[in-house]
């Protein structure tokens, strides 16, 4: 049960059974090989440090300035970073080391930042321009159209009212015709106008502010752009309508250049003369022309650039985070009072003292440091972190038991038992052979493809599956067993171990009803008789058999939890748990639900008709009453009366003695302290354990201790009750798994099958597939799932789990995050 591995060896044994034992250890480094003998032990990953600055500020402690430097560097690659993202650029996944100093590596950012953003802004520059001249491309054309048809239509009108004229020149013509015709150009109206391209989603605003600030004075032309144009402000894609208002007077004009401006709408200069517009229109493509080869030219540079820093991006970003946490590690480390010296002090597994030593040792050496740094162990009462090694395998039934909470330091760890009984626990709910081997095959596919799948980026659910591949796989492995022994297949049942025991007595004893059957052979070899499915009696059958079961597998759960109570007492030499715990509640369980599981176990071996709620009910409502046909064995009354003593005596043994016997301890403790005298290596430990023990001293409340007794005595009485009935979900959730598969096989498989049409066939099939993945392999393998999980964390660890400690984080370079 020891956690193992003392000494120094490189690679102890992998016990899970208990934590690595730990000790505290202080380092002093000297400045000149502090940075390189973090870095070595950054690259060990066997010391957690403790912050021995937790009083100060960030900003006043040693290297505030060097984390801030590595602050802006890391600032800098997220720019960088963000810039390939836009140009579809991916850094390079080769393994980075880095060889490059931070110093270097600087300037090289800063000089490729100053850079990208003097490109970027030159092209946002030149996108502004190009886009500005596609949308005066766009009125040119549009509002060229518009005038040239206005035109047109008024010089016809024009011809005709001259023609008009000139036929029908007689007294009776109109004399104001004539006298508009007469009139001088110069004092004709003149209307101006304005061009431009606004929002088509603010265009009917538009018009509408436009009539009523004019007061009606004016004409508005809209023609819709086909495609969306790219803003030129926004740099968005946008749909826009080129829009031609026409006004009279200084007033209107203003006005309508102010609802332009407030409208965001882009005005650009339109000339009547179709010869300039011409002219207009050549110049603009030949600038648009040139402005899509300079942006190209600059894209392909900006991108030639990031290629290459692609290249050393993951080498360039490893060296900064490794930086900022080598100085991040360094500020929780006090300075001497000689400022030639760091002393860091952190916790280590015991096995580790000789690489540690080993690293302090080269990195004095490389470092060129004429003194060596100093390694010594630290005694103290503050409780250790909690440290498990563990592999790929052990991780995800271990984060199971972490969820609940972190193991007290060396407390006997759950993990363990956790590996095979959870996924029994979660095959006895799911057993069905055919669904097992469906998740098996799930889950071999992450298992085969867990390098490739380790290296990429996950979704949330498929990160969470991949992390427990081996939890489903031996989830589907026990389902497979359990499935075998239910026998099984999508609820179908096959003769996989023999013909059936059974057979009839006569042909019309039929297949719905086992009245008639006699036993013809021995017992069927292994799991359940299939001549039991599609009987009259199956469901009775199956209910007794799997909660009678549920109840045995619960009662051994539970007394293995109150076992590991006892080795956790006599491992931290708890001798009071034993006795006043560990015993007390053996008894009273036994007493009770272990009389239970051996009159289940009797029952079966005997083929008696007894009663068992009747036995168990007069067992205490009347225990001195005669058992009549429910006595299974001879002296069973006696027996009865025995265990209801022992159990009714355990409940005041677990509560009375343990808390007055804990204060006689205390005192006896206080008064051997005043006494002892004081040998010189405890004088010189006083400071330290000032210092370290934050355990020290605590006051003895007897009644805290009463009244925490009391409740853990009567949470123990009452859950020993709750938690047997709580183990009756494996039955439910069993019989709940089976009834479904058959209801998905009955009526929906076979009931198409049963209109020998192929077209509902194929529905059925379809049907039956989607319900056996969506509600048997998803919702049900959740569902079981989370009951075998509070199967474990109420029932079986509540019994002995403290689950207070706290989790070993070492200094480590492997486990360094994306964002520091």
């Amino acid at each position: 049960m020891d956690g193992g591995g003392g000494g120094g060896g490189c690679c102890p044994t992998m016990d899970l059974m208990r934590s690595e034992p730990m000790h505290l250890v202080q380092l002093i480094i000297p400045i000149e090989s502090a940075h390189r003998t973090v870095s070595y032990l950054g690259d060990l990953g066997l010391l957690q440090f403790k912050d021995l600055n937790a009083d100060k500020s960030p900003f006043q402690r040693t290297y505030a300035n060097q984390i801030k430097k590595c602050g802006e560097m890391a600032r800098k690659l997220r720019f960088i970073k963000e810039q390939m993202g836009k140009a579809d650029l991916l850094p390079s996944t080769k393994p980075a080391t880095p060889t490059i100093e931070l110093d270097y590596l600087e300037i090289k950012l800063e000089e490729i930042e100053a850079e990208l953003i003097e490109v970027n802004a030159n092209n946002e520059r030149l996108q502004r321009s190009y886009s500005e001249l596609k949308e005066y491309m766009l009125v040119l054309q549009k509002a060229g159209e518009s005038f040239y048809s206005a035109q047109s239509s008024a010089a016809a009108q024009q011809r005709e009212i001259e023609a008009q004229y000139t036929n029908d020149g007689s007294i009776d013509s109109p004399l104001l015709l004539e006298q508009e015709m007469m009139t001088e150009p110069s004092k004709q109206v003149k209307l101006g106008f304005v061009s431009g391209l606004v929002p088509k989603e603010k265009s009917m605003a538009f018009e509408r502010i436009l009539f009523r600030a004019t007061r009606g004075n004016m004409f508005l032309k809209q023609i819709p752009v086909e495609e969306p144009v790219t803003d030129p402000v926004s740099g968005e894609k946008v749909e826009k309508n080129v829009f031609i208002v026409f006004y009279s007077g200084e007033r209107a004009k203003a006005k309508t250049l102010k609802i332009c401006e407030a409208f965001g709408a882009n005005r650009y200069p339109f000339m009547e003369d179709i010869g300039k517009q011409m002219h207009m229109i050549d110049e603009v493509t030949r600038k648009l022309s040139e402005l899509k080869t300079t942006i190209d030219m600059g894209l392909l540079h900006r991108n030639s650039l990031l290629r290459k820093i692609s290249e050393q991006f993951e080498e360039w970003d490893l060296l900064v985070r490794m930086e900022k946490s080598i100085y991040h590690t360094l500020n929780m480390l006090s300075i001497d009072v000689t400022r030639k010296c760091l002393v860091a002090e952190g916790w280590s597994p015991i096995y580790a003292a000789n690489q540690i030593q080993d690293a302090l040792r080269r990195a004095t050496i490389d470092s060129n440091s004429q003194v060596g740094s100093i390694f010594q162990i630290l005694h103290t009462k503050e409780m250790p972190p909690t440290y498990f090694r563990i592999n790929k395998f052990t991780s995800a039934f271990q984060e199971i038991v972490d969820a609940y909470g972190v193991a007290r330091y060396q407390e006997a760890n759950p993990g363990v038992y956790t590996i095979v009984t959870f996924p029994f626990l979660f095959a006895v709910m799911f057993g069905d052979w055919g669904h097992g081997l469906c998740l098996l095959l799930a889950t071999l596919y992450y298992i085969i493809k867990e390098k490739k799948l380790s290296s990429q980026k996950l979704g949330d659910i498929t990160e969470m599956t991949f992390g427990g591949r081996y939890v489903i796989m031996m989830m589907a492995l026990f389902s497979i067993y359990t499935g075998l022994i239910y026998n099984e297949f999508f609820s179908v049942t096959f003769n996989l171990f023999g013909p059936s025991a059974y057979a009839c007595r006569d042909a019309s004893c039929g297949d719905a009803s086992t009245a008639g059957l006699i036993k013809v052979r021995d017992a069927y070899p292994f799991g359940l008789d299939p001549i039991w499915h599609g009987s009259r009696s199956e469901l009775p059958f199956l209910n007794s058999l799997k909660m009678k079961m549920s109840i045995l597998i619960g009662v051994a759960q539970m007394n293995l939890g109150i076992v590991l109570s006892y080795f956790n007492a006599k491992f931290f030499r708890n001798g009071l748990n034993v006795w006043y715990q560990f015993i007390p509640q053996l008894i009273f369980l036994n007493s009770l639900f272990g009389y239970l599981s051996v009159l289940i176990i009797v029952k079966w071996c005997t083929g008696s008709k007894a009663d068992l709620y009747h036995v168990m009910i007069y067992m205490f409502l009347s225990p001195t009453d005669e058992l009549g046909e429910n006595q299974l064995f001879v002296g069973q009354r006696e027996l009865q009366l025995v265990l209801l003593l022992l159990a009714l005596v355990s409940v005041p043994w677990m509560l009375l003695p343990k808390p007055f016997l804990e204060r006689k301890q205390h005192q006896e403790r206080l008064q051997g302290q005043a006494y002892t005298a004081l040998r010189s290596d405890d004088i010189d430990s006083i400071e330290m354990d000032a210092n370290h023990d934050s355990h020290g001293h605590e006051e003895f409340e007897f009644s805290e201790v009463f009244v925490h007794q009391l409740i853990h005595t009567i949470e123990f009485v009452l859950g020993a009750v709750s938690n047997t009935a709580s183990y009756l979900r494996l039955w439910a959730l069993s019989l709940a798994h089976s009834e479904l598969s058959s209801v998905f096989y009955e009526k929906v498989l076979l009931l198409a099958w049963g209109f020998n049409n192929v077209f509902i066939l194929i529905i059925g099939i379809i049907v039956f597939l989607f319900a056996t993945v969506g509600v048997l392999l998803v919702m049900e393998t959740l569902s079981a799932f989370l009951h075998a999980l509070r199967l474990h964390w109420v029932e079986f660890q509540n019994k002995f789990y403290e689950g207070d400690g706290y989790k070993f984080y070492p200094f480590s370079f492997t486990s360094l995050g994306e964002d520091e």
